[in-house]
């Protein structure tokens, strides 16, 4: 194989399209270096993917083998979401140099702050069928010469009316690069919980109900790292043992968890 695979992969859920995605790119990707290897790690698998999840609010909500815990799943999707961690950018002191909350709803140009998630709400509220309603991530006066630039580099969402004069609102997110296995899932956890706010607010405007529909994910580059095979390996047995309910949990078996997150989030915030 000489290039770079297109692969598509379509689910109900969240943690079925996801699944289908890390697999297809285990079977499927090209096996090509990336920059960050060491002399013995074997290349990745590398895809351009495109996840498609029919209904991205439908439980089960999570797929119990995504890299990382409960509690951190809910402290990234408010980071997402609510901007809980907006405080720790600080380039100048060799912190972070961005979070896509302060891109998406404080993105600074030209020494204006722009609240683009807000703009794209009231774009479907004026114009539901529009095609502009989006928001970008990458600042090119910056982000080339950063160690970590944004993945994310854009969201696009359009409202389509229903027979009974309801809408549900279509997004597709838009990535440069991902970490298929150890960061994808938290990113689409938090991105389409973000299309439901964003679904919510449109509602208030137009004065009718605004549904979470089709979610789309796109990545130019969706890999697996060669560092991390034989974990990934043990992520491959699991899915062959169990049985899909079995590997994955709904939103309320999690609810406990993210109590203590958000407890934890709280006491952070009092020593700010």
């Amino acid at each position: 194989m000489n290039e770079i695979p297109v692969i598509k992969v379509q689910g109900k859920t969240l943690p079925e399209a996801w699944e289908k995605a890390v697999i297809a790119t285990w079977k499927d990707g090209l096996k090509i270096k990336t920059e960050y290897d060491k002399p013995e790690d074997p290349p990745s698998r590398d895809c351009t993917m495109v996840i498609v999840i029919d209904e991205p609010m439908k439980e089960p909500r999570i797929h119990r083998a995504f890299p990382g815990g409960l509690e951190d799943l809910e402290v990234y999707r408010q980071e997402v979401v609510l901007g809980i961690h907006d405080h720790w950018i600080n380039p100048k002191d060799g912190k972070w140099t961005y979070t896509y909350h302060q891109r998406l709803f404080d993105y600074e140009i030209e020494k204006k702050r722009i609240n683009q998630i807000d703009y794209v709400i009231k774009k479907l509220a004026s114009v539901p069928y529009s095609r502009r309603a989006q928001a970008i991530t990458w600042n090119p006066k910056i982000d080339p010469e950063t160690d970590d630039p944004p993945c994310l580099q854009r969201l696009w969402c359009r409202l389509v009316e229903t027979d009974d004069k309801k809408y549900t609102l279509n997004m597709n997110t838009h990535w440069r690069s991902r970490d298929a296995y150890k960061a994808s899932f938290m990113n689409i956890y938090a991105l389409t919980d973000l299309q439901k706010y964003i679904a919510q607010e449109a509602s208030k405007t137009l004065n009718c109900d605004c549904l979470v529909g089709r979610y789309v994910d796109i990545s130019d580059s969706f890999h697996i790292y060669g560092s991390y095979f034989e974990e990934f390996e043990k992520f491959l047995k699991m899915v062959d043992e169990r049985a899909f309910g079995d590997r994955t949990w709904p939103t309320e078996f999690a609810r406990p968890f993210f109590e203590d997150a958000i407890t934890k989030i709280k006491n952070e915030m009092k020593t700010m």
